[in-house]
Formats: C-alpha cells, structure tokens, sequence
C-alpha cells in the first residue's frame, strides 16, 4: 500500500510539472550565460549587445531580441518536456532542457554550446 501511495504521488508531481511548463515559459528571458566547448562566451563580444532576450508566447510564437535587432518564430516542447525546439523560416533547433524553472532555464544544443537564462521581472502596474 505505501508503495502504490509513493508510486502515485511521485507520478501526480511528474503531471504537475508538466503541465506547468509551458506556462512558466511563457515571458521574457534574459541570455546570462554561454558556455561553448568547456569555456564562457563572452556574450557582448559575439552579440554586440548584453541586451539578448527570448520572448515566448502562449500561441506557440517567440521572439529573438538581440540590441535591435527582432526575429520571429516558433516553439514547442517535447511530448516529456525534456526538448525545447525553436523554429524560424530557416532552421530549427532541438535544445536539450538541461535545468527549468519559473526563474532560470538552462538547455543545450550540441553544436552551440549551453545556455543559461533568467526570467525577466516585468514591473508591477499600479491601477
């Protein structure tokens, strides 16, 4: 009996963070870290700009923010929420979903390198 209740519980956990994943997505977030064969990137250096965003949408839609420069696309997560695929009219890319939660987001891309997010705090409006 304890088995099943452990069973159980740890599978209600496994559903509920699931389902909460894409809703913790959505928003801004901040590229903070890069880390490319063992070694940091320096982000403003090969960007021109520390000001590099990912905006997801709840239509499946995200925006590629680097200084002032817009690019548009798509995402979606894996049936297991383990990828992170981002399409644009070019290419698309399958991140692997090394660490997420509704602050940091960690993923990798082989070719690429690793990357490390955080949520951007939008400020609060006073009605």
């Amino acid at each position: 009996m304890k088995t099943t209740f452990i069973f159980v519980l740890t599978v209600s956990a496994f559903i509920l963070s699931k389902a909460q994943t894409s809703q913790e997505l959505f928003g801004k977030w901040q590229l903070v870290k890069w880390v490319k064969n063992g070694k940091e990137k320096d982000i403003n250096s090969y960007f021109k700009t520390d000001q590099v965003y990912q905006v997801f949408k709840d239509d499946r839609t995200y925006e590629s923010i680097n200084g002032g420069d817009i690019h548009h696309g798509k995402w979606h997560f894996s049936d297991d929420n383990t990828e992170l695929t981002l399409t644009t009219s070019l290419i698309s890319i399958k991140f692997r979903i090394d660490y997420f939660d509704k602050d940091k987001r960690i993923m990798t891309y082989k070719d690429l390198g690793t990357f490390t997010y955080l949520k951007v705090k939008e400020p609060e409006t006073i009605e």
